[in-house]
């Protein structure tokens, strides 16, 4: 073979380790970037901002700059992550590299960039409202007289954690006074120590809080309180001098970054609305700007005053251009009907799908948002027609999906165990989004070998030591979890074969992450989070290959601000992990596992 040829080799090659090196972040990086578990808790220096790289979310700093794997632009934590195991977010950097391009779901034709097929539109008019379901209160623990109280008008912005006001409590004084008293007779009665402490506790004091105390030896008569949650103030319940029982509200307050979209809807528009429909609006403030929302419920009753019915959306209002109470025209993109009475059949494009087994996934991409963010969505489809498949079932007209650069995105989305094709049990701890169909999981209880599951036995019993834990509010340390890491690497793996192989790998991946993410809080709500998902995996588990005892598998619906969590329990009793003694009874038995 000739140089020249030899040279252009080389150099192709070396070209293309390049490229996917800046596309793919390098594997090997990823595994041994130090994790600072600090970071992971929002502790940092300076203006206390947390940067990250959406392409490679282990990288966290407290000041922005480049990412030490590709090299992209560092982006604010908070911008750049969230709740939902479904979503993820990029940069407009790691947008470009991956060359990612969407289309619309539309009909029978679909539009690329910011066009769509032409749709029936029906123009409504509105108004915007708070949206309740983020209206909440700040109550007081314990019963005394309000010394100071910062909090002084309707409309002002609170943080959580800042200190609004001190008050003087004889309950809580008295508390300290045994503290104290205790804490000089800690060598005769170590227990009396413990019980002061889990008494302040109860009144909701922190454990930081606790140890000032105990430091300092003296009582703290005017006590400051602090605001356990983030929004906007609607009223004032209480006032300086007040004396306030426990439990009393001192002020509620709401969240203005998500409003409702009202619209009143006259009966012949019902029948062409639908939950999941596109509405564009404008208010009167900003007549050149158009916002979007989508439909999330129709009210199912009309009032006979105005012969109506209310249409809701949900409005994305990060930037606080919008206010509750303006009027808003809308104008509602709806489903045109064939000439036989039915829906226009959906299409995807072939690009746009990616294939594992028997289940199909999309990414979607949101509207509405700061930076570029993209859901994973499972979608059912029928037979493909010309360049693309017709949907059944997943999306809905006017969704826009990616047709190039969506292996990238899903492969960012298992780097940051999120839902992805080989990681979709993520989604079962997190909320379960809309349209995505459930599919039961797999039993191979008949096939599994008695030492496997005897295997599984012995995290069970490594695991119920740190469900007790949860309960009582305490946080686990490494001790408790070095019984759970050695009984995960006790599993024989080779002892089942094929798909049962395939499907223990990915949960044993589920559950060593988030019992290192156990190991590396020191929150008891972040280790709290950690346990949910470590449970539903372990719940996963033990429902595909069986349980050697019979375990009952118990449901809290308001964990996790209502999105609801499982655990597992060997007695048929609640006792709450999530919420400990503030809501012991919390909950109730959904399933029971055993080998039967």
């Amino acid at each position: 073979m000739k140089l020249p040829t030899l040279l252009s080799i080389s150099f192709a090659l070396l070209v293309g380790l390049l490229a996917g090196y800046l596309l793919f972040g390098g594997a090997e990086s990823v595994v041994t970037e130090p994790h600072d578990h600090a970071m992971d808790d929002g502790i940092s220096a300076g203006d206390g901002t947390i940067w990250t790289c959406s392409m490679h979310p282990q990288i966290q700093r407290d000041e922005p700059g480049d990412c030490p794997i590709c090299g992209m632009d560092l982006i604010p934590l908070e911008a750049g992550t969230g709740t939902d195991p479904t979503v993820l977010t990029m940069t407009e950097a790691a947008v470009a590299m991956a060359r990612v391009r969407t289309v619309v779901v539309d009909g029978d034709e679909m539009a690329t960039d910011d066009t769509a097929a032409p749709r029936p539109t029906r123009q409504l008019t509105g108004r915007l409202a708070l949206d309740e379901q983020s209206t909440q209160v700040q109550a007081i623990n314990y019963p005394g007289r309000l010394e100071q109280l910062r909090i002084t008008y309707p409309g002002e912005r609170v943080s959580a954690g800042q200190r609004i006001g001190t008050i003087y409590s004889p309950e809580l004084v008295v508390a300290q006074e045994e503290l104290l008293e205790a804490r000089r007779l800690e060598s005769l009665s170590p227990e009396l120590l413990i019980a002061a402490r889990n008494k302040l506790r109860n009144l909701k004091i922190s454990d930081e809080q606790i140890a000032q105390i105990e430091s300092s030896g003296e009582v703290i008569t005017n006590f400051p309180v602090y605001a356990e949650r983030s929004g906007t103030v609607l009223d004032i319940r209480a006032r300086v001098g007040d004396y306030v029982s426990a439990g009393a509200t001192l002020y509620t307050l709401t969240d203005l970054g998500q409003l409702w979209a009202l619209f009143d809807a006259y009966e012949r528009d019902l029948a062409a609305i639908r939950v999941g429909d596109r509405v564009n609006f404008t208010v009167a403030s900003l007549p050149d700007q158009e916002f979007s929302a989508r439909v999330t419920f129709v009210d199912p009753l009309i009032d006979p005053s105005t012969r109506t019915a209310s249409i809701r959306a949900e409005v994305n209002n990060r930037r606080g251009q919008l206010k509750p109470e303006m009027f808003i025209t809308g104008s509602f993109r709806t489903a045109a009907p064939t000439s036989k009475g039915e829906d226009v059949p959906l299409y995807v494009p072939r690009t746009a799908v990616l294939w594992t087994g028997d289940r199909s996934v999309v990414y979607l991409e949101l509207p509405d948002t700061e930076v570029p963010t993209y859901q994973f969505r499972e979608v059912q489809l029928g037979q493909a027609s010309g360049s693309g498949y017709r949907v059944l079932s997943g999306l809905t007209a006017g969704d826009r999906v990616v047709t190039q650069g969506a292996f990238q995105i899903d492969a960012s989305a298992q780097l940051n165990n999120q839902a992805s094709m080989m990681n979709r049990d993520v989604v079962i701890a997190g909320r379960e989004p809309e349209n995505v169909t459930a599919v039961a999981l797999p039993d191979y209880r008949e096939d599994t070998p008695a030492a496997f599951r005897d295997q599984l036995t012995n995290v069970v019993a490594a695991y119920l030591p740190l469900k007790d834990r949860m309960v009582a509010s305490e946080p686990a340390d490494d001790e408790l979890l070095q019984p759970l890491r050695a009984a995960l690497t006790g599993v024989d793996m080779t002892l089942v074969k094929d798909d049962a192989h395939l499907y223990w790998m990915e949960q044993l991946k589920a559950l060593n992450a988030h019992a290192g993410g156990l190991a590396g809080a020191t929150d008891i709500g972040e280790q709290r989070k950690q346990f949910g998902f470590l449970s539903q995996a372990l719940i996963n588990t033990l429902t595909a290959f069986g349980a050697a005892d019979t375990l009952y598998v118990q449901h809290c619906p308001m964990a996790f601000d209502n999105a609801g969590a499982n655990w597992l329990s060997e007695d048929v009793a609640i006792r709450n992990p999530f919420f400990g003694d503030a809501m012991l009874t919390c909950g109730s038995t959904t399933d029971t596992l055993s080998n039967l």
